[in-house]
């Protein structure tokens, strides 16, 4: 049997060749009969489709991958698991490399293309963690999901407390109850409103 697996980590992914559709096409197109698919980060192993495709795999069968860095990124974790599976007579199959096996110079020209795989998502995370902590710098910041409303908008809804209960200001603002009542508590220096408000 020729397994494909296929695999992207992020979004952006789609839109620079590396989307599960452009790696399944290849895939189909090299023959794979049986294809699995992730979208989890390649530094993690317990990627549940992986995972059952490698329940599945067998002797005399065929792994085909379009790129070593589909397969994952640890040099120590890649390497371990092709040569085990090598051994046991799977043929691993990457199609910009070809036929893998477990000669010395093979083995070399695996760990030197996931020497350089891990090197490009370690200079990925300093840039992304660099870019937050200059972007913290900004009063306007906001980490995390994108802010819907304004801060001028969340004290308006906090000030129709006072007179309206807060399934009314739901009403008038279009927020949920539960995002006006974050606002108040945000928003503690504002009047309280009525009693019958905090039903």
């Amino acid at each position: 049997m020729i397994y494909g697996y296929a695999r992207v980590s992020t979004k952006s992914q789609a839109r620079d060749g590396n989307s599960l559709e452009v790696q399944y096409e290849a895939l189909r197109a090299a023959g794979a009969e049986v294809i699995y698919t992730d979208s989890y980060t390649g530094t993690q192993m317990n990627r549940p489709e992986f995972m059952k495709l490698l329940s599945k795999l067998e002797e005399g069968d065929t792994l085909v991958v379009a790129k070593m860095d589909r397969f994952a990124r640890s040099i120590t974790q890649a390497s371990e698991l092709i040569t085990s599976l090598i051994d046991e007579g799977v043929t691993i199959h990457v199609l910009n490399m070809g036929v893998l096996d477990n000669s010395p110079v093979n083995v070399l020209m695996r760990n030197m293309l996931l020497a350089f795989a891990q090197f490009e998502r370690e200079l990925i995370v300093t840039r992304t963690r660099e870019g937050k902590e200059i972007a913290r710098q900004d009063p306007a910041y906001h980490e995390g999901r994108p802010r819907i409303y304004s801060d001028e908008q969340y004290r308006q809804a906090v000030q129709l407390l006072k007179n309206h209960t807060y399934k009314e200001v739901s009403a008038m603002t279009g927020m949920s109850v539960k995002t006006i009542q974050r606002a108040k508590l945000q928003y503690q220096t504002m009047a309280e409103p009525k009693e019958e408000n905090r039903k």
